[in-house]
């Protein structure tokens, strides 16, 4: 038996030797097309190719595309488990031509692939052209000699296809496969061609000419081929089979189910195990690929299908949660063509059983629920749509599990009456929300919001991305379009552009069309928590509700945000790790140039404590470990040890970050929504430049990463240097000599201010000889003195009483252009005279105001110090009044 390996390494192979480029499959989640969900054909990661936009090393291209058909237009969902060939997840073989080769040497290379390299009978097989393609229609005579009623012309759009209404588009040939005539069916284009004996298996896609608004307008320049082969439906035929999950790799993932339920695949449970391994595939490939359960866009999706299978997990009676255990067995078979499977497999195992946990939960209370309800149900009666909500908003159970639930007993739901009860609480909550004190201007956010859900945020897995524009803001009103010049918001169904929230800044980049229009993204908001509104400036050209936009996130403003936000996780448990667990985050800036970071703590941090906790997280940056997420309910979250963030909303699930590494847990775990680094080595460098008080309780650490950090010290390592130099020594003895420098200097003051303080008591000068002046009768000793602190002028006015023994002293000191006065009265006159008196003439005269003290000592001072001898002449004036 050829296995599904062997097949699609056949496959590739053969084309390789034909001059194809061998190409990986791209990741499930599109970057080139936000129409589509997921890639759900093998041209999708080429469709830029085709359209000209972008241009390859190579003019031809073989592969093995995964894709996933689960939601959208193309959704198989509900007919997983039931039918023969149906799947979410299926891989994609595929041969292209970007201009190369056409119609012939597609046809050759089908048909000696299918017949001379893997022996299939020719007498099994059926081609189909579009009617008008006489071209293909000869080509199939002359390359395989099938007779004229083996080559059937299809008139119908089966077989003729278009990438949309506008661009290329081209006639079709497929080729199916006869299981025999025990089975039901007939070939295409009769009036049993939906039997299932006929299988298409291979669709050669001609891209011939080019339309617009679905009218053929011309030829493409350059025909060209992409075809599309199942490797599922080929490797049952090839192994003889009719069904696809009787292939190997099915087989082996349906063993692998029946072991762990002690169930065998038949009868009922036969849909049960084969809706598990269907779905394993599509859950593990997507969350290798960078999608996560959520409550809106792909991880919906991807929540949808795991809840499906862990509900049949539980109608085979499996008591403890069960996919995860089946991913060892997944990885076996398909993880040598795809690596990352291998690389992922510990997160898929962790997701799955997480999900599984938390929906086993509530899975129990909702099917009781539903039992209940059915019983009230008369004949021919619907599950009321109030119930399928409750469902749905109390037990998650997405309405397709329900309908699903219910059509084994051949029952339906209240569509409607579940859209009702669904807009009802929408109402609610917008009325909740205006209740809560937020902007008013919020209707339109929430008006947008209900026409369109939220905005899918792709920037987790890349800063680059299309998106297909929902909205457009102008003046707090929505508009059609915008111009050059205009400054807008701009909601798209999908953006890589982070919006600001958690103290994360909102993303900045560019915008752009085909059609011409280019916008600089100045800033991200998130209105509601949900929206991404891009604030743009208009530079060129004109964008409109519908276009389609290149999105590209400033990468260098995004790494350096990255590095900051999770530095501060670090941050945060090296605080927790060296101060203790009281703290907690209080509030936070992530920012592209620096972080700030604030905390309860009581008192401020030493210089010690500094240095120990930047040292702590210089060491898990240098560590290097990988930074893990996980999306968790809240309380699960807390229990498991996440620490929860200041000021950060958090609905009925979060994102769990883990980063760092003890003995036996990570170093960091937190909630938190934000954009941050894939290891922690990506922080490069984290360096502590302030630490200062914000409020009581409440301090902020200021920091810098990467090349951010490294600048700060190197400013500080020049200015180290030039001080050095200044001071003729080598840097290491800078601070010795500094401090000898300081010391010096201080000895200086010291003796300046003894040598101010004798000038002022006048010592050697022909004043200090002459004695006192004598006015009103009473001993006075002034100065006028330079330079002298005030705060020497009390000491001194001390001495200069004590050398008068019994009279006034007073001093004016000039510093700077003011001056300040002090006047002093022994204890003898102090009765008679007031220094506070004398003191307010001098402040006076120096032009200010007041003046105060004791009346044995008082000072003031003024603006004026020119006028500082009369001010001193204003202090003998009012002593000679009052001793008059």
């Amino acid at each position: 038996m050829t296995s599904t390996n062997d097949i699609r390494r056949g496959f590739l192979d053969y084309f390789a030797s034909q001059g194809h480029e061998k190409v990986p499959s791209a990741p499930l989640v599109p970057h080139n097309d936000p129409t589509l969900m997921f890639v759900n054909a093998g041209m999708v990661p080429f469709k830029n190719v085709f359209t000209g936009l972008e241009t390859r090393p190579y003019s031809t291209a073989t592969s093995s595309q995964k894709c996933v058909r689960a939601g959208g237009k193309h959704n198989d969902l509900d007919n997983v488990g039931y039918t023969a060939r149906h799947h979410t997840f299926f891989e994609m073989l595929g041969n292209f031509s970007f201009g190369d080769y056409f119609k012939e040497q597609a046809i050759t290379h089908a048909w000696t692939l299918l017949t001379k390299e893997w022996g299939l009978p020719a007498d099994k097989l059926t081609a189909t052209v579009y009617h008008t393609d006489d071209e293909a229609f000869d080509l199939w005579r002359k390359i395989s000699g099938l007779r004229e009623e083996r080559i059937i012309r299809i008139p119908t759009k089966d077989n003729f296809w278009a990438m949309g209404s506008d661009g290329p588009c081209g006639p079709c040939s497929e080729i199916f496969y006869d299981h025999g005539d025990h089975i039901e069916g007939g070939p295409p284009g009769s009036p049993n061609e939906d039997g299932d004996r006929f299988v298409e298996i291979w669709n050669l896609v001609f891209m011939q000419f080019t339309q617009e608004a679905d009218e053929i307008v011309g030829d493409l320049p350059k025909p060209s081929i992409d075809t599309g082969m199942g490797l599922e439906r080929i490797a049952a035929v090839m192994q003889g089979v009719h069904d696809n999950y009787d292939t190997d790799q099915f087989k082996a993932l349906i063993a692998a189910s029946e072991e762990l339920t002690h169930t065998k695949a038949e009868g009922e449970q036969q849909a049960s195990h084969r809706v598990i391994a269907d779905h394993l595939r599509s859950s593990s490939f997507l969350v290798a690929d960078g999608v996560l359960p959520a409550n809106e866009g792909r991880g919906y999706v991807l929540r949808r299908i795991m809840r499906r299978a862990m509900r049949h997990a539980h109608i085979l009676g499996a008591k403890d949660p069960l996919m995860h255990r089946l991913v060892g067995e997944l990885v076996s078979e398909m993880g040598a063509a795809y690596p990352e499977l291998v690389r992922a497999q510990p997160l898929i195992e962790q997701t799955l059983e997480q999900e599984e946990v938390r929906f086993r939960r509530t899975l129990a209370n909702g099917l009781k629920l539903l039992d209940e309800a059915k019983a009230e149900m008369g004949d021919g009666q619907k599950l009321p749509g109030e119930t399928a909500f409750k469902l749905y908003d109390t037990y998650g159970f997405p309405f397709d599990l329900t309908e699903d639930a219910l059509r084994r007993e051949g029952l339906e739901v209240d569509r409607d009456g579940f859209d009702a009860a669904m807009a009802e609480q929408k109402a609610k909550a917008r009325a909740a929300w205006k209740g809560s004190g937020e902007q008013a201007s919020d209707d339109l956010w929430f008006d947008l919001a209900d026409t369109h859900g939220a905005t899918e945020f792709v920037g987790y897995q890349s800063d680059d991305g299309e998106g297909i524009v929902q909205a457009i803001v102008k003046d707090g009103k929505t508009v059609d379009s915008a111009a050059k010049g205009d400054e807008v918001h701009i909601v798209l169904n999908q953006t890589p552009f982070y919006g600001e929230s958690g103290g994360q800044v909102g993303d900045a980049g560019t915008l752009a069309s085909l059609s011409g229009f280019a916008g600089t993204v100045t800033d991200t908001s998130k209105p509601l928590g949900k929206l991404h509104a891009l604030l743009t400036k208009v530079e060129a050209g004109e964008v409109k509700v519908g276009d389609t936009i290149q999105q590209h996130v400033d990468a260098d403003r995004r790494t350096k945000t990255r590095a900051n936000h999770s530095a501060t996780h670090l941050l945060h448990a090296a605080l927790r790790e060296r101060l203790g667990s009281h703290v907690t985050q209080k509030g936070s800036l992530v920012a592209p140039d620096r972080l700030r970071f604030d905390f309860s703590h009581p008192q401020a941090l030493t210089p010690d404590e500094i240095a120990a906790i930047e040292a702590d997280v210089n060491e898990e940056i240098r560590a290097n470990e990988t930074v893990d997420t996980a999306l968790m309910a809240p309380d699960d979250a807390v229990e498991a040890g996440a620490l929860a963030l200041f000021g950060e909303k958090y609905g009925d699930e979060v994102r769990v970050l883990s980063m760092g590494r003890k003995t036996d847990r990570h170093y960091s775990v937190e909630l938190c929504g934000g954009t941050h680094v894939r290891a922690t080595g990506d922080i490069q460098l984290f360096k502590i430049i302030g630490e200062s008080a914000v409020s009581s309780g409440v301090r902020r650490i200021e920091g810098l990463t990467g090349a951010a950090a490294k600048a700060w010290l190197d400013e500080r390592d020049a200015k180290l240097r030039a001080a050095a130099a200044s001071l003729k020594a080598a840097p290491d003895e800078v601070p010795d000599r500094i401090a000898a420098l300081v010391e010096n200097a201080r000895k200086l003051e010291r003796e300046l201010a003894e040598a101010k303080k004798a000038l002022a008591m006048g010592g050697g000068s022909a004043e200090a000889a002459a004695g006192p002046d004598d006015i009103g009768g009473k001993p006075f000793l002034g100065r006028v003195v330079e330079g002298l602190e005030p705060k020497e002028l009390r000491p001194t006015i001390d001495q200069m009483k004590q050398q008068l023994g019994s009279g006034v002293a007073a001093l004016v000191a000039v510093n700077d252009g003011r001056a300040s006065v002090a006047v002093g009265v022994t204890d003898d006159l102090k009765g008679d005279i007031d220094a506070v008196a004398l003191v307010r003439a001098a402040v006076e005269a120096l032009g200010g105001k007041g003046g105060g003290g004791r009346p044995d000592m008082a000072q003031g001072g003024g603006p004026d110090g020119d006028k500082a001898d009369e001010a001193l002449g204003a202090v003998k004036a009012a002593l000679e009044s009052v001793s008059a």
